[in-house]
């Protein structure tokens, strides 16, 4: 070969190798820049929907949270209230105990011992009442309210006004505040 014929060569080969190097090895046509740009566009978009993905999740951990909340606040008022009304019922059946104590005291056919006596443990008794939470419902002279007292008769009395409790049949009792037994009142009407 000449000297001519391998200058044609080399130029032959620089010329395949001088086309447009973006587009070597590339059958759709695309740049390389144009890949790129692409690629990062669904990098992008995937970054967007992962932050969205994990914005949800912070949501839902915080609505989880506050729900776990009002769990623990609720677990905790039913705790309070099975303690503070778990002794109801023995309250309840005692108070009948305490009506009939009561009516004994009242009688004076008996001996100052024995009374004395009986009035030691009747006191004895309602202080472990009060203690649990047992208190008397205010009725005598007060107005009437149907939320604490039971109006069984109604009377005419210049003692009291209209509306008001002019006498107790029966005590009214409340157990931490819950009315157990409301008292059965008579009301000048």
């Amino acid at each position: 070969m000449t000297k001519v014929d391998m200058e044609d060569i080399k130029k032959e080969n620089t010329e395949e190798t001088s086309e447009d190097p973006e587009k070597e090895g590339r059958e759709d046509g695309k740049s390389e820049k144009e890949e790129q740009k692409e690629e990062t566009s669904k990098n992008s978009d995937d970054v967007s929907d992962n932050k969205d993905d994990a914005e949800d999740g912070d949501t839902r951990y915080l609505r989880l949270m506050a729900d776990f909340q009002n769990y623990k606040r609720r677990v905790e008022k039913e705790k309070t209230d099975l303690y503070s009304y778990a002794n109801e019922k023995l309250v309840t059946e005692m108070l009948d105990v305490i009506d009939n104590f009561e009516r004994a005291l009242e009688h004076e056919e008996v001996g100052d011992g024995f009374k004395e006596g009986m009035e030691m443990i009747f006191k004895q008794l309602s202080d472990v009442l009060k203690k649990a939470g047992l208190a008397e419902i205010p009725a005598l002279g007060e107005e009437f309210d149907p939320n604490f007292h039971n109006a069984v008769m109604t009377e005419e009395t210049e003692e009291y006004e209209s509306g008001k409790v002019s006498g107790v049949m029966q005590k009214g009792y409340t157990l931490n505040g819950k009315v157990i037994r409301p008292s059965m009142v008579k009301v000048v009407g």
